[in-house]
């Protein structure tokens, strides 16, 4: 019996996810509850962990397309245009009247360091059919992105029933953290979790500062339990992929970091456009790497993505 047709790749990377209003404020602390501390600067940005992706892999080189939910309100407008002028595909990007686009409430620290709040609007109201609509759009994909800013329902269905029905390299990023049952972990390729998230889903206490076998037993942990290659993002440590039978670390640079918004969602979007571009597991780690190690530099979700040849010129 000859071979049956695969699907046609028409697009490098399409991120199925949120999109959000970042409403980022700068402050020179954290204040401690019941406390008021000035700011400095309130700015908005466009975000979403979906949003924040797809952009990262758009700017990276690769042929992007969002798929998602706005509210029918300026926001939701602003971040459409914000998709396109980046040159995204945006046909997957569904107004839903009566709904608020998704906000995020930022706070930046002097530090760097950020704490959010998510109010998930249009991004909360999912629905199957509404996928549907982009069923092609996600098979057409070499790489599928999914977060958790939507709902469980919403990516169960895109797991189980769309992006794997075509062959694609589908990429979890499970957060914000929630815990996800062993049927996800075997269907995806691999799941990128930070360390406070794969703590959660390991049930460990892994520190900040623990040895890099901690966290490569806590990886084995989640490859029991069905995932095929997990690669942890370590922040300032870089990233360390974890198999059931090997590891693979690669070491971030030392930058100033003035702020870490996105900087998961840079390495999660520039890990995607390498792989879709054909480069190799560890090369495009160590690009993802480097790509989150610039975007910490500099402020804003979005406007930090580096370009593609910025992190080439790192890499080499």
């Amino acid at each position: 019996m000859p071979d049956m047709p695969t699907q046609l790749k028409t697009m490098d990377v399409v991120s199925v996810g949120s999109l959000n209003a970042d409403l980022v404020v700068s402050t020179p602390r954290f204040p401690t509850s019941g406390e008021t501390v000035t700011g400095s600067t309130l700015t908005i940005h466009c975000g979403g962990k979906g949003a924040n992706q797809a952009y990262a892999a758009s700017r990276a080189g690769a042929k992007a397309a969002m798929v998602g939910q706005v509210g029918s309100d300026s926001f939701g407008k602003d971040l459409i245009q914000n998709l396109l002028h980046q040159g995204i595909e945006t046909n997957g990007v569904k107004v839903i009247p009566h709904h608020a686009t998704g906000t995020a409430l930022i706070e930046v620290a002097a530090s760097g360091e950020n704490r959010i709040i998510v109010i998930p609007g249009a991004n909360g109201v999912y629905a199957s059919e509404t996928l549907n609509e982009s069923e092609s759009l996600i098979q057409g994909a070499k790489c599928v992105l999914l977060q958790m800013e939507i709902s469980q329902e919403a990516n169960a269905h895109v797991m189980e029933r769309i992006g794997r029905s075509a062959d694609s390299i589908l990429v979890f990023d499970p957060a914000p953290a929630a815990p996800i049952c062993n049927k996800w972990l075997k269907v995806m390729d691999y799941i990128t979790p930070n360390q406070s998230e794969l703590n959660l889903l390991t049930g460990q206490n892994i520190p900040e500062d623990a040895p890099l076998e901690d966290f490569i037993d806590a990886g084995r942990v989640l490859c029991q339990r069905g995932a095929a290659c997990v690669i942890v993002k370590l922040g300032s440590l870089g990233a360390l992929k974890v198999t059931q039978t090997d590891f693979y670390h690669s070491p971030a640079p030392r930058v100033k970091a003035l702020d870490t918004t996105a900087a998961g969602d840079c390495f999660n979007g520039v890990f995607a456009a390498a792989l879709a571009l054909g480069t190799h597991l560890h090369a495009s780690i160590d690009q993802a790497v480097q790509a989150a190690a610039i975007s910490v530099t500099r402020r804003g979700a979005q406007a930090s993505m580096p370009k593609g040849a910025e992190i080439r010129d790192q890499v080499d």
